[in-house]
């Protein structure tokens, strides 16, 4: 479940967690005084699986030519 963070302007800053479906928060569990629920802008995220690291992505041009020259000053 996703935790939500909100804004009362008597208490400050709190978080709370909540489902999805759940309507969001009109009031204060504290003072009952109105809140507002705050866009978190740092979202984490974790990206998985292949393709998101350097060695994932190497190009095998770079290798094979490595591999040629040192096979052509072996052969002369």
């Amino acid at each position: 479940m996703p935790i939500y963070e909100y804004r009362c302007p008597n208490c400050g800053r709190f978080e709370l967690k909540q489902s999805i479906k759940d309507e969001k928060l009109s009031s204060c569990p504290k003072c009952s005084a109105p809140v507002e629920r705050l866009i978190g802008k740092n979202v984490g995220i974790i990206f998985k699986g292949p393709g998101f690291y350097v060695t994932d992505s190497r190009n095998d041009s770079k290798n094979g030519s490595a591999d040629s020259s040192a096979l052509e000053s072996s052969a002369s």
